[in-house]
C-alpha cells in the first residue's frame, strides 16, 4: 500500500484531518481538497491518485457534480461521504460509478479499511500491474505508456480503451461493448464516440497504431502483427 495517493475532499478541515491521519497510518499519501473544482483541479494535474474519498455537500461544486465528471474520464475508485442515509442517494451515487457509500458520522477504522478493501478488489495496490505486448508498455498503477522505450502521452479515456484492448488481445470487440466497458453502462454515445478514439490512439502508438484491427461491421480486434 506503500505510496499510493488518496485524494480526501471534504469542506470540513477537520474532517479531512482525521481521515488523513488514520490513513497516513496505514502508509498512504493523502492529498486535500476543500470543493468541488479544487478536487477537479488536482485530480487531473496528478495522474497517480489510486482514489478518491469524496464529500456530497461541498461548495462550488458539490460530490455528485464531481463524481459525473471524473466518471466521464477514469474508473479510480470512490467512496463517497454523506450526512444523509436516504436510500435514494445512495442509488443515485451507484448510478454515477461510486464504489462505496458511507453515511456520517463513521469510524476512521471502518473508513480505512474500506479504502484498503477497495484498493485490493481493484488491483490498484498490485505492484505487477504491467502488460506488455509488441513493444508497447501499459502500467496501470502508474497510468503510463511505452512504446519502444519511448513514453506516451494519452488521456484518460484513450488510456482506459488502451488498457481494455490489452486485457481483451485477440478477442473481437464490438462497439457497443466498448463502450459499456471504457465509456460505462450509462454512457449514451454511438459509434463515432469509439472510431474517434481509436484513431487517436492509432496516431499516438505510431507505428503499433496498426495492432488495432478494423473488423468491418462490428468493432475492433486487439493483437500483435
Amino acid at each position: 500500500m506503500d505510496d499510493l495517493k488518496i485524494l480526501v475532499v471534504d469542506d470540513e478541515s477537520r474532517m479531512r484531518k482525521l481521515v488523513k491521519d488514520f490513513l497516513i497510518k496505514d502508509g498512504y499519501i493523502v492529498l486535500e481538497a476543500g470543493d468541488g473544482q479544487q478536487a477537479l483541479d488536482m485530480f487531473y494535474e496528478d495522474k497517480d491518485i489510486a482514489l478518491i474519498i469524496l464529500d456530497v455537500m461541498m461548495p462550488k461544486r458539490d460530490g455528485w457534480e464531481v463524481c459525473r465528471e471524473i466518471r466521464t474520464n477514469s474508473k479510480v475508485p470512490i467512496i463517497m461521504l454523506t450526512a444523509k442515509a436516504e436510500e435514494r442517494d445512495e442509488l443515485l451515487g451507484f448510478e454515477l460509478g461510486v464504489d462505496e457509500y458511507i453515511s456520517k458520522p463513521f469510524s476512521p477504522k471502518i473508513l480505512a479499511a474500506r479504502v484498503s478493501a477497495i484498493l485490493r478488489r481493484t488491483n490498484q495496490a498490485a505492484n505487477n500491474q504491467v502488460m506488455e505486448l509488441g513493444g508497447i508498455v501499459v502500467n496501470k498503477v502508474a497510468h503510463s505508456v511505452f512504446v519502444d522505450g519511448k513514453e506516451i502521452e494519452l488521456s484518460y479515456k484513450e488510456f482506459e480503451l488502451l488498457s481494455f484492448f490489452f486485457e481483451n488481445k485477440g478477442v473481437a470487440l464490438s462497439r457497443e461493448k466498448i463502450l459499456n466497458n471504457v465509456w460505462n453502462y450509462d454512457y449514451f454515445g454511438d459509434a463515432r464516440t469509439i472510431d474517434t478514439h481509436v484513431k487517436k490512439l492509432r496516431g499516438k502508438l505510431g507505428s503499433k497504431g496498426d495492432m488495432i484491427k478494423t473488423i468491418w461491421g462490428m468493432g475492433y480486434k486487439f493483437e500483435e502483427n
